[in-house]
Order: C-alpha cells, then sequence, then structure tokens
C-alpha cells in the first residue's frame, strides 16, 4: 500500500504505541536469535557465498530415514517396484522443488511467506504453516529414534532416556539459527561423506554378487518379484512424503545473495546443489538403504529390525571392521552425526513454521527459541510412542495432504504466474494480501480429500495406489482453473506497490527495513515493518477493508445461506453454530486419523480388537466434542466482550485525542511562552556570571593576602583585630556575591552542602553580635533567648545556615521602625528550632507566600532590598532537610520560625582545645606547581602561599605562556583560570593532556563559580575545580591530597580569642537638646539636624557616639529611626 505523500493532510491515527508494546517488538526483533523468523531476509544479510548457503543446505541430506524410507519400499514391495518408485519419487521431488528453490532464493522468502504470496493468502497459509510444522516433528522424532536405538546398541541406554538425550541435544545447536548451523554443517560434512561412503565401496568390493540377490528380492510377502503398479504405488506414497523436505531447503536458500551477471553461474549451481539436488544424493541413500536392508534379511534379521538403520550400517560396516566393537562404534558415530545434522535442521525448520503459524493467530510472539523447544517437546512425545514402528503408515497418510500443498504452489509459480492468472511477484505482507485465498486454499483441499479418499480405498483398491498421482494430479489442475474463476482478485488486495527504495523507519519498534519489509498503516499512522504488523490486534485491518478473515467469512455465507438466516449471523449463537461446525469436522478427521492408524498397527490376529477400539475412539470423540462446545461457547463470549471493550476505547480513543489536540495547541502557547522567559533568564544568569567574575577577582586578593597575615605571628595582636575585620568583612561581601548565584544553583540542582562541626555557641554569638548593633543603631532592641542547655558542637554548613538566619533576622530589623526583634533559639533532640519575632508592621495573608518569590516583595514593606534574601533563605532551609513557616498579622507583627537537623557532636571537644596546627613544609622532593592566570596580583598571591612551604612556584600570564612553560618546567601541579586572552583555560587544558597525558595534575582556579559541576571534556572532577576568592586552608588540603604530601606541621601559639566588645553605650544630651532635635526631625530639616549634631558633639566628647548613629540615620533620612532613638532616651531618663 503506498504510502500517503507527505504534502497531504493525513488523519489523526486511530492507536497510539504505548511503551510495554514498543519494549516487546523490539525484543521480539533481535535477528541474532530470531534469524528474520517472520520477515523476508533483507538483502544486507544476504552476503554468504552460493556454496556457503548451498553446503547448508545440502547438509540436510544426512537423514537416515531416506535409509529407512527406501528399506521399507523394499520389504514392502520388492526391489523391482522399490526401485522404481524411489526414481519416481527422485524425480517427482526434484521437478517440484526447483521452482520453489528458485522462488526463495530469488526473493529471500522461507516456505511460509513463499506459501502466502503463492495462491494461499495472509491466514490461509497457517494451514500449510501446521502441515510443515507437523513434518518437521514428525521427522524429528522419527530421526532422533534412530540416534536413540544408535545410543541403545552402543551404551545400552534405554530408549526412553535415549529419546530425551537426541531431543536436548539440539536445543544449544539451534539457538542461534542459521549461522550456528552453518558452522556445524561446514564442519561435519567431510568425515559424514566419509563415512556415508565407506561401508558401500567395501561391501561392493567384498560381495559384488549381492547385487543380484537384491534385484530378485520379492519382499517381505513374496509379491514383488515383477512390476506391479499396486505395490508401486504403495511405494511411492511412502516416498512422496518426503517431498515436504523442499520447505527446509528453501528455509536455508532465502541466505542466497542476489542474482548479478557476474555470479549467475556460480548462483545456479548452488541454488541446484541446495535446492532440489538435494534428492540425488537422496535417491542414493534410498537404494542404499533398500541394499542394506537386505543384507540384514538375509543375515535373518527381522523385517522390523531390518529397516533399522542402525541395523543396516551395522553390517555394512561390518565389511569395513572385523572387530565388533570397532565397527558398533563407527556405526554409531556416523548415526550420531547423521541425526544431528537433519535434526537442527529439523528444529530449525518448525520454529519458523510455529513462530508463523502462532504469530498470526494469536498476534504475540514469544521469539523463536521458544517454538525450538515447543517443536522438539512434540517431537520427544511421538517417540515415547514408538511412532517409528509404523513408519510406513505415518508417512503414507501425510504425503497425500504434503503433496498436496507443494503441488499448489508449484502449479501458481509455474502455471498461474506465467500465464498472468496470478502477479508476476511474490507478496508476503499482511497489509497487501487477502487473509484467505481461494487460489492455494482450495486447490490443496480437494486434492487432499480426494488423495486420502484414494489412499483409504474409499474409492476402491483399484485407485488407491495412486493415491499420490491423484493429489499431484488435482492441484495442478484445480490451482489455474480456481484462479481463472475468481479472476485472481484474492491475491493482492490492491495491485499498486510502492516503489520505494533504500531503509526506511517503523513507526512501532523504531529500527530501520528495506523497503520491502515496509508498508503504511492507516491505524499508527506511520511506516510499519512486516514484524509489527503481523503482531498487531488492535489496527481492525483498516488497510485492507473487506480483505480480513471476518469480512471473507461472512461475504460467502451471506451468497450461499437463505436471506432468512442472515440476520443471525453477527448473534452469538450464530457464532456459535459456525465454530462448532468448523470445530466438529476437525476433531472427528483427527480422532479418524488416529484410529486409522491404530487399525494399521493391528496385526491380522487382533482383528477381534477392533470393535473394543471403535468403542473407545467413540468414547473420546464424545468426551472431547463436549469439552469443545463448552469451550467454543467461552470463545464467542470472550470474542463478544473483547469487541464490546475495543469499540468503547476506539471511542474514548477518540475522545481522549481530541481533547490532546487541545491541549497541544496549548502546550505549544505555552512552550513559546516559556522560550523567551528562558532567554530573558538566560540573559539575566550571563549577566550575574559575569558580575560575579569581575567581583571575585580583587576579592580574591583582598581574602588571599588577609588570610596570609591572619597566619603570620609577627603580626601584632592590635593590628590582628584590624586583620580580622578585613576577612570578615571580605567574606561577607563574598556572601553577597554568592547569593546572587544560590537561586540558579538551587533551581538547576548543583549547590551541595559542605556540612562540617560548628561551635554552635560562638557561632550563634557572632549573629547575634552582628544584629545588635544593627538594632540599638535603629532604637530597637534585640533580646537573644537560648531555651536551655545549647550543644557545644553540632554538624551543619556554617556557611547557609549564617545566611539563613542572617536574611531573617535582617529583615526584621529592616523592616521593623520601633519595638523590638526577638531571637529565640530551642535546641532538643538534634532539631534546633529558631524563632524571629518583630514588632514591625506585619504582612497581610494575601503577602504571606508572596514574600518567598525571588524579587518580590509585600505591599506593607517600605525598606528597600533586592527581594531575594527570604527566597533563598526558603530554599536553602528546603534544601537542608528542615521547615520554614511564618505567622503574622497587619499590624501586629511577624514571626518566623525555622526548623533544621543539626545533629549534635559528642567527640570533638578535644579536638577543640588542640593547640592550632600550622603547615611549615612537606615530606620529599620539591613538588613544582604552575599558575596560571591572567591577573599578576592573583598569581603574586598565590605564590606569596605556596613558596614559604618549598614549593617551586612558575607563572604563566596566557595559555600560550603556559605551553610554553609546561614543556620546559615540567610540573606536578597546575593552577589553570578560565577566563584568559587567547586561548582560555579550556583549551590550555586539552592541549596539554594531548601532549602531556596523565603526567600534571591540573585544577581549574576561576572566579566563574556558574561553571563548577558542569559537564566537561578534559576530565576535571568537581573536586578539582577552586572557586575564587581561595580560603588557604582548604587549598592546601586538596594539595596534599592529589600530590599525595606528608606535610611538616608546628603547633601554632594558642591566640586568645578578642574579649566580646559590646557598642559603646549611647549617652543623651539633655533635655533641652532632645527638644530641639524633635523639632528639627517633624519639620525634615536635615541641614538644621546635622547643625545641631555639631553643636552637641562640641559639648562633651562623651556624645560622642550618641552623633555618629543619629548623624549616619539622618545622612541615610531614617527620621522614623532618629525619633525611636530619643523616645527610648527619654524613657530611660
Amino acid at each position: 500500500m503506498k504510502s500517503p505523500p507527505a504534502s497531504e493532510a493525513t488523519p489523526e491515527p486511530l492507536q497510539r504505541v504505548v511503551k510495554i508494546r514498543r519494549d516487546y517488538n523490539t525484543w521480539v526483533a533481535n535477528e541474532t536469535l530470531e534469524d528474520y523468523a517472520l520477515r523476508f531476509t533483507p538483502r544486507s544479510f544476504r552476503k554468504w557465498s552460493e556454496m556457503r548457503v548451498a553446503n547448508t543446505a545440502f547438509g540436510a541430506s544426512s537423514f537416515l530415514v531416506l535409509e529407512a524410507v527406501g528399506a521399507t519400499m523394499l520389504v514392502s514391495a520388492g526391489f523391482v517396484n522399490a526401485f522404481w518408485a524411489i526414481l519416481a519419487t527422485g524425480l517427482i521431488i526434484f521437478l517440484i522443488g526447483l521452482p520453489i528453490s528458485h522462488a526463495a532464493a530469488r526473493y529471500g522468502l522461507d516456505m511460509d511467506l513463499l506459501t502466502r504470496g503463492a495462491g494461499f493468502g495472509y491466514i490461509g497459509s497457517t494451514v500449510t504453516s501446521l502441515i510443515y510444522a507437523s513434518f518437521t516433528f514428525i521427522f524429528f522424532a522419527l530421526e532422533a529414534a534412530i540416534m536413540a536405538y544408535a545410543l541403545e546398541l552402543a551404551f545400552h541406554i534405554p530408549p526412553s532416556w535415549g529419546y530425551l538425550i537426541c531431543a536436548l541435544v539440539i536445543i544449544p545447536l539451534v539457538t542461534h539459527g542459521v549461522t550456528a548451523i552453518s558452522r556445524l554443517q561446514a564442519w561435519t560434512q567431510p568425515l559424514w561423506l566419509f563415512l556415508l561412503v565407506l561401508p558401500y565401496v567395501f561391501l561392493l568390493v567384498q560381495e559384488p554378487e549381492v547385487l543380484g540377490g537384491l534385484l530378485k528380492y520379492p519382499g517381505e510377502k513374496g509379491l514383488g518379484s515383477e512390476f506391479s503398479i499396486p505395490l508401486f504405488g504403495a511405494a511411492l506414497t511412502v516416498g512422496i512424503a518426503l517431498v515436504t523436505q523442499m520447505g527446509e531447503q528453501a528455509d536455508y536458500l532465502r541466505f542466497m545473495p542476489e542474482r548479478t551477471a557476474k555470479n549467475h553461474r556460480r548462483w545456479w549451481l548452488g541454488l541446484l546443489l541446495g535446492g532440489p539436488g538435494w534428492v540425488i544424493p537422496g535417491v542414493a541413500k534410498m537404494l542404499g538403504g533398500a541394499l542394506l536392508a537386505y543384507l540384514a534379511l538375509r543375515n535373518a534379521i527381522p523385517a522390523e529390525k531390518a529397516v533399522d538403520p542402525n541395523q543396516m550400517y551395522l553390517i555394512g560396516f561390518s565389511h569395513v571392521f572385523s572387530n565388533t566393537s570397532l565397527a558398533i562404534g563407527v556405526t554409531v558415530l556416523f548415526v550420531v552425526i547423521s541425526q544431528i545434522k537433519i535434526n537442527v535442521t529439523n528444529a530449525y525448520a518448525g520454529s519458523l513454521a510455529w513462530s508463523n503459524f502462532f504469530s498470526r493467530l494469536t498476534h504475540s510472539h514469544p521469539g523463536r527459541v521458544v517454538w525450538v523447544v515447543f517443536n522438539i517437546l512434540i517431537a520427544l512425545l511421538l517417540m515415547e510412542l514408538d511412532v517409528f514402528q509404523a513408519l510406513g503408515q505415518i508417512l503414507g497418510l501425510y504425503s497425500n495432504i504434503a503433496i498436496s500443498w507443494m503441488a499448489a504452489v508449484v502449479a501458481d509459480l509455474v502455471i498461474n504466474k506465467p500465464l498472468g492468472l496470478s502477479p508476476p511477484h511474490i507478496e508476503f505482507k499482511r497489509s497487501r494480501l487477502y487473509d484467505i485465498n481461494p487460489v492455494g486454499i482450495g486447490a490443496m483441499g480437494l486434492a487432499s480429500l480426494l488423495s486420502v479418499a484414494a489412499f483409504s480405498g474409499l474409492l476402491g483398491a483399484g485407485v488407491q495406489p495412486y493415491a499420490s498421482f491423484i493429489a499431484l494430479l488435482t492441484a495442478f489442475v484445480a490451482t489455474p482453473l480456481i484462479a481463472w474463476i475468481t479472476g485472481g482478485r484474492y491475491y493482492l488486495v490492491n495491485s499498486d506497490s510502492a516503489a520505494i527504495l533504500g531503509m526506511r523507519h517503523c513507526c512501532i519498534c523504531e529500527h530501520e527495513y528495506e523497503s520491502e519489509d515496509m508498508a503504511h498503516c492507516p491505524a499508527y499512522g506511520g511506516t510499519i515493518c512486516s514484524l509489527c504488523c503481523s503482531l498487531d490486534a488492535r489496527c481492525d485491518d483498516l488497510c485492507k477493508p473487506g480483505a480480513n478473515l471476518g469480512a471473507q467469512w461472512n461475504g460467502m455465507l451471506r451468497r450461499i445461506l437463505p436471506a432468512a438466516a442472515l440476520p443471525y449471523l453477527e448473534t452469538g449463537l450464530g457464532h456459535y453454530l459456525l465454530l462448532m461446525a468448523g470445530i466438529v469436522p476437525l476433531l472427528a478427521g483427527l480422532l479418524g486419523l488416529l484410529y486409522t492408524h491404530a487399525v494399521l498397527t493391528l496385526n491380522p490376529d487382533q482383528a477381534n480388537l477392533i470393535p473394543h477400539l471403535q468403542q473407545s475412539f467413540v468414547k473420546a470423540f464424545s468426551a472431547l466434542l463436549l469439552l469443545s462446545g463448552i469451550g467454543a461457547w467461552w470463545m464467542v463470549l470472550t470474542h463478544k466482550s473483547r469487541q464490546v471493550a475495543q469499540e468503547e476505547s476506539n471511542r474514548q480513543t477518540h475522545l481522549l485525542m481530541q481533547e490532546i489536540d487541545s491541549h497541544r495547541r496549548t502546550d505549544d502557547q505555552l512552550q513559546k511562552s516559556k522560550q523567551v522567559a528562558d532567554q530573558a533568564n538566560q540573559a539575566k544568569s550571563r549577566y550575574i556570571t559575569a558580575i560575579s567574575h569581575e567581583l571575585r577577582t580583587p576579592l580574591n586578593s583582598i581574602l588571599g593576602y588577609a588570610q596570609i597575615l591572619d597566619g603570620d605571628e609577627a603580626i601584632p595582636a592590635s593590628r590582628r583585630q584590624a586583620i580580622s575585620v578585613i576577612r570578615k568583612s571580605g567574606d561577607h561581601l563574598l556572601s553577597v556575591i554568592e547569593g546572587t548565584l544560590d537561586i540558579a544553583r538551587i533551581e538547576g540542582g548543583k549547590l551541595t552542602l559542605e556540612v562540617k562541626p560548628l561551635d554552635f555557641p560562638e557561632f550563634l554569638q557572632q549573629i547575634v553580635g552582628m544584629f545588635e548593633l544593627q538594632a540599638r543603631n535603629k532604637g530597637l532592641g534585640f533580646d537573644y533567648q537560648p531555651v536551655g542547655q545549647l550543644p557545644a558542637v553540632v554538624r551543619a554548613d556554617e556557611r547557609r545556615l549564617g545566611q539563613i538566619l542572617i536574611n531573617v533576622l535582617g529583615n526584621a530589623v529592616k523592616f521593623t521602625v520601633r519595638g523590638k526583634v526577638s531571637f529565640r533559639v530551642e535546641f532538643l533532640r538534634d532539631m534546633a528550632v529558631f524563632d524571629i519575632d518583630d514588632s514591625g508592621p506585619g504582612i497581610p495573608p494575601e503577602d504571606l507566600e508572596l514574600i518567598f518569590e525571588p524579587f518580590v516583595r509585600g505591599s506593607s514593606a517600605q525598606a528597600g532590598g533586592s527581594g531575594v534574601g527570604l527566597t533563598i533563605a526558603r530554599m536553602l532551609t528546603d534544601l537542608m532537610g528542615g521547615e520554614m513557616s511564618v505567622s503574622s498579622a497587619p499590624g501586629a507583627g511577624s514571626r518566623f520560625r525555622i526548623r533544621l537537623f543539626l545533629p549534635q557532636v559528642h567527640s570533638v571537644l578535644a579536638a577543640r582545645e588542640r593547640p592550632r596546627v600550622s603547615r611549615i613544609g612537606y615530606v620529599g622532593i620539591r613538588r613544582r606547581i604552575l599558575v596560571v592566570d591572567n591577573e599578576k596580583v592573583d598569581r603574586d598571591m598565590l605564590q606569596s602561599v605556596l613558596d614559604p612551604l618549598g614549593f617551586q612556584v612558575e607563572q604563566a600570564a596566557s595559555g600560550e605562556e603556559c605551553l610554553q612553560v609546561m614543556s620546559r618546567f615540567n610540573p606536578h601541579l597546575v593552577f589553570m583560570d578560565l577566563a584568559m586572552p587567547g586561548i582560555d583555560g579550556w583549551e590550555t587544558i586539552r592541549r596539554i593532556r594531548r601532549t602531556n597525558p596523565g603526567e600534571a595534575h591540573i585544577a581549574i582556579l576561576s572566579a566563574n563559580a556558574f561553571d563548577k559541576g558542569l559537564e566537561n571534556d578534559v576530565g576535571v572532577a568537581t573536586e578539582d575545580f577552586i572557586v575564587k576568592p581561595l580560603r588557604v586552608d582548604e587549598l592546601l588540603d586538596w594539595i596534599g591530597r592529589r600530590l599525595g604530601l606528608e606535610w611538616v606541621s608546628v603547633d601554632a601559639p594558642l591566640i586568645s580569642p578578642a574579649p566580646v566588645q559590646h557598642p559603646p553605650p549611647l549617652i543623651l544630651p539633655g533635655w533641652q537638646h532632645l527638644s530641639a532635635l524633635d523639632e528639627l526631625l517633624t519639620l525634615g530639616y536635615v541641614r538644621g539636624i546635622l547643625n545641631k549634631l555639631g553643636e552637641i558633639e562640641r559639648l562633651d566628647p562623651a556624645y560622642g557616639e550618641f552623633v555618629r548613629v543619629m548623624r549616619d540615620l539622618a545622612r541615610q533620612f531614617q527620621f522614623e529611626a532618629m525619633k525611636e532613638v530619643l523616645r527610648k532616651g527619654r524613657d530611660a531618663a
């Protein structure tokens, strides 16, 4: 079926591919195990040489049933009739096999796919798949039984165990399909041919006169001394069953490479050897089997044993080896090799047949290997039933149906196609085939019916020998006749074939296949491969309306049933009666076949058992009929329920598709809006990143030198406090910079916590000291309330915990005009609870959640700010596994409660009391470190840290200079900046990796914190990305880990912590000065306020702190805060 043009508007597909379905179809498409069990063999896989394919297929001629068939013919019909029957069998199989082999090799089709397009239809060929599968397990059972008897002969293994061994040993050889089988055939072919020819050569040399006796052998009953049509026909019926072997040859020939002008001679030679050519050694083997059986009979071996290939070849190898044990051993070796060679083919072909059979009926495929095991288990059951003892009867019954099938296929290939009664090519896809084609089905059914009737004697004893010829002739006549009557319209759904070459994509399994294997599926609105098409049960065959089995069946019934019966066709009762009309004849035929087989196996003196046998079969038929009736009614009810459910599902699916389409349009608009927002957000991130980098670069020098000075023991204590202030101020500025990146980091999942032991009381005291001064300067009270005993040390990320508390306390102080701020801390069972209360303006209910949104401030907020403090605080609280809540009312202040899990550390008290350790060097050779940075200040600062410790430090100001220094300096460690002129840090690292792979450790030293944690292609791990400004102790720890250093340290003298300096008290002037200030504040006269403060400052130096605080507030126009300071001063007086 043609795919619709891309320009046309295609309708919305009715079905959607669910993930479990896609995974399942992808799994069963694993051709390593599947071997194209449900599809044609693509050209890309047909890469073997012609002779390799031919050798693999030719290996199937090793089966010893050929000898057994020849022996059976000899015993039952005498040599003269057996000889002509064997030649006729070979000729018929060769003529039938040639067109089948040619079609399989040309189109890359196995026997099932070939049958589909040669007149049987998509579902009609399931009948032949069942016939074919039956052939494989019957012959598997026969061949394995021969092998089991060989094991019994050599090792005295009971047949029941021998059957099991001979069946199970085949499974691993067939699992990986034709590739493994090809190797097996190639390895065993020379030895098998040698052992096959060896006994005949010795026999004919030692006893040439045996041929004279063979030619005169009249058969077991002595009726075959002369040519007899009945005996010839009976023998031919047994031999012609081997025609189904052509199906196995076709399963191998589908791997033949395409025929070209260059290889056409080799191609035809390979075709003949691997196809019908097997019958040439097959005829020789059947004649050889007759010869060896004659020798066995001559040696007084009973006829039922003489037809056993083990006995035949034991006698044959006895002419080669005088030692009986050696003859037995070689016989067993030959039998085992022969039977393994053929039974891998039987098991392989059976797995293909069962895969095709069940995939079309059940729309599921558990895998070809499952059907390998299934086929072998059936064969094992047949072996346990001892079918080998009734070989002639089994093959005689089977041959009539087999030759009817093969003849119908060949008739279509050699008659219908040349005459134009059928399409010239062979189609196999479900989407283009009618489910039932009356040409093949009708011809095979008619030929089978007539031939089985003739074989059973229903048409008279005179016709019985000609059953095989009746099947052959009927199929060859009926096939073109039915095609002419129907006009060939049941071959293809439509005659136009899409001529698209190359590979195409399957919309279900998402694999690519050649165009011959693809078709457009209207149910899924895309191109679908033949495997997914076969396994689909929901498409309702939309690609071929009126051509599926249900439509064809209803159409036929409407033509043959009276009008009064038509309304009952679609009812449950009508379906039940039609189903039973098919089940009853099938059940009767199956039991009749078993009954016929049982009667034929009875001896003449057991005729009295026939009535009892009839009674047993009638009872079995009645019981099975009852069970079948119940099962059929259940199937009808299940079908009706599934039909109703499918209709409702389709209706709901259609409504859902409409809703999905509506949501899709909405989503498109949202995606466009999101894209605009993302672009704006990216621009913001780029701006923040650039600003962060520019601020970090000078801050790196400030903090770096501050850390160096802080570790210098020569610095006097009076200056150490100033250095500490520099460090704290730098750290605070760094936290401000980091805050601008925290939101992006948290939202991107790139922020990680650095949890370490924390001196909890000292940490809280630092927080309190920071905000006591701020509150006092605003005229506010600050009440710190630790509840109970706080732990000395807890495990927490000091930086993030401080960030949370500073943001919340800072907001409380900022937005509170008068009153006080309370900070209450409680610690219970490793859970810290922080309550921050203020007497500010409060928060309206509608703003309680908005205040946590980034860049959003409440409607009652009067002070400025970035609007991200509370956002970061809550996000960090959530990241630490805690909880932040707020309660507030307008005019009543606010309460923020923060709950965090901070586990107490009980084992660090001794560590806290140890003196600090100061590194002064390291043990070992002097290590070389290269510092690459375009900022000289940063390079010098890092060198000033590393030089005193004994490192040899070299500097490079750019990537180019770094590469020049690397060759002569050969550093152990490289610190690399990223943002440099010329080639940047990433490219410099790539070039270093190419020229000096793995020799130097490389660390990123950058002010761009946003790049930390991002994936890179130079192998720099996250821990090797160090963000400026540097923390010297952490940097040295990292160097020690990377270079494996053993530090030399000394205990630094303990430096007593400076006493906590409380802010100087505010000493207010007299009430007359305060009243004058109050009047000026009411007027808002800033210059007058500043002049009055200058006057107060000159009165007494004790008023200096009061004047400084009030002057700062006046310059910020914080008049309300100034009034609050004056009010508190008057109240205190």
